[in-house]
Order: C-alpha cells, then sequence, then structure tokens
C-alpha cells in the first residue's frame, strides 16, 4: 500500500509574523517548521509501514523553498520518499488553489491512502483536507467510487 501524506511548513508558532507588501505572510522572514497537526500524520503513516501495512511512504508539500525543511523533518521521522510542489504562480493561493494543487499532484504521483493533519497550525482553517478528497473523488484509489 501506498501512503501519501500531506504535510505543511508552517510559520514558528511563538514567532511575529509579518505581511510582506503583497499582503501575504512574509514567511522568508520568519522560522518555520513542520506544522505540529501534521506531525501525528506522519507518525500515524511510519506506524503503518512499520507494521506492514504499507510498503511506501511518501510526504507531499506545496510551499516555498523553505517547505523543504519540513520535508525533512518528515522524513527524519519515517517514510520513503517526499514532493515539493515550488511554483511561484501558486504563491499566497487560498485553499481552494492549494487544495486543487495538492489533488493534481495526488493523481500524478498516485496513493492507497491519504493522511493529514486536522489543521494547519498557521490559518487552522481545516478545509484543504476535505477539499482535497472532494477533488479525488472517483479518483485511483478512492474506495467511495
Amino acid at each position: 500500500m501506498k501512503i501519501v501524506v500531506l504535510v505543511k511548513y508552517v510559520p514558528e508558532p511563538t514567532a511575529t509574523w509579518k505581511f510582506a507588501p503583497d499582503l501575504t505572510v512574509d514567511r522568508a522572514g520568519v522560522e518555520g517548521r513542520l506544522s505540529e497537526l501534521d506531525e501525528y500524520a506522519v507518525e500515524q503513516a511510519t506506524r503503518l509501514a512499520e507494521s506492514g501495512a504499507a510498503d511506501e511512504v511518501v510526504f507531499l508539500t506545496v510551499g516555498p523553498a523553505k517547505a523543504t525543511e519540513g520535508l525533512r523533518k518528515a522524513l527524519a521521522i519515517g517514510g520513503t520518499s517526499a514532493v515539493h510542489v515550488v511554483d511561484d504562480a501558486i504563491h499566497g493561493s487560498c485553499a481552494l488553489g492549494t487544495s486543487l494543487v495538492l489533488a493534481k499532484a495526488l493523481e500524478k504521483i498516485g496513493y492507497d491512502l491519504v493522511l493529514t493533519g486536522m489543521a494547519s497550525t498557521d490559518a487552522e482553517l481545516s478545509v484543504v483536507p476535505s477539499m482535497v478528497a472532494d477533488r479525488l473523488r472517483g479518483q485511483p484509489g478512492d474506495l467511495r467510487r
């Protein structure tokens, strides 16, 4: 079974956030980390792999170059590989745009199971996982077909 875990690199919760001239969070000007809530999904995927239920665990993120640090943290916990979607055209995208990019990336890399945290610790919207699931409905790996 191939598990893909969606992870997000977020600004450090205790840091002072600033806004860039384009009114997005200045992520380059603040330290970041792998979202704590995504770490739970990373740990669960790793446990499934260790138990033999999964033979591949891939971490997927969308974000600036610094988001690689979040992928490194996830890989240090476990997993087999990571995919980082980097594109200046999606800088500052909303949840709808992010869910589309993630869904398209998932279609390309393939999956049997997708795990996510319940929210990101920066915006705490809790909507991207359900938006991605809706976009993938009827795709390979979807048990609701």
